[in-house]
């Protein structure tokens, strides 16, 4: 179970993608392994990580995750990672096939929705996603503002 802090944040989370929950339309998730270099994974550690933009794709039978920007190490030499570098996704062979089946589909991805540590390593949840109607989007807005006010209500009985 992951430690909470004291604004019952969990402790373990880098970086989380809120717009993606917005934009997209989540069906399932996956959750994955990441290969990352020695000054990487100190910059995940100093959570220095933007998951803004990123999405997964298959290239050459393995799935990577594209467009992550995960900052330069501030103590690193001329060695340093390049920031936007492609990253090798770890998931069981099993799960790859069928993401690969569900990718084929017109109009669904696979977006990163967060990035945290699990016994050490780095672990990032993918999130199958197809893309929502700007009208989607303003109902799921109205839908939280009336839970909202109900909840205000609620609260005074």
């Amino acid at each position: 179970m992951a430690k909470k802090n004291r604004q019952g944040l969990d402790a373990n989370l880098i970086a989380q993608n809120k717009k993606a929950r917005h934009d997209y339309a989540i069906t399932e998730t996956f959750e994955a392994g990441l290969v990352l270099t020695g000054t990487e994974i100190k910059s995940v550690r100093a959570r220095r990580v933007t998951l803004k933009d990123g999405y997964a794709q298959f290239y050459g039978g393995e799935l990577w995750l594209m467009n992550v920007h995960i900052a330069e190490f501030a103590g690193g030499n001329i060695f340093n990672h390049d920031p936007l570098r492609n990253r090798k996704l770890l998931l069981h062979k099993k799960e790859l096939k069928k993401l690969q089946s569900e990718l084929t589909a017109k109009g669904v991805t696979l977006v990163p929705l967060k990035m945290y540590l699990k016994h050490g390593y780095a672990k990032v949840l993918l999130g199958l996603a197809c893309g929502k109607h700007e009208y989607d989007k303003r109902n799921a807005i109205k839908k939280r503002e009336q839970d909202r006010q109900i909840e205000r209500v609620m609260k005074h009985y």
